[in-house]
């Protein structure tokens, strides 16, 4: 998930792996595989930095801490 901000300064996250274009137009139009459009305030260059970031936080490998006491 993506945190985006739409124009009247509500945020909310957005699935990322949902996400088919980002284009300005001149505004940051979003638009799912659904078709469904969202119009953000963020920069098409910061969403696409969020997704890369969101991508390589979820391709890091799970460390899981050893309570064994060993």
């Amino acid at each position: 998930m993506i945190l985006l901000t739409r124009f009247n300064g509500t945020q909310f996250y957005i699935n990322a792996e949902l996400i088919q274009t980002v284009e300005e137009t001149p505004n940051t139009v979003v638009t799912l595989l659904d078709r469904t459009r969202f119009v953000v305030v963020e920069p098409a260059a910061t969403v696409a930095e969020r997704f890369v970031q969101y991508k390589q936080k979820i391709n890091q490998p799970l460390h899981l801490e050893d309570h064994s006491g060993s």
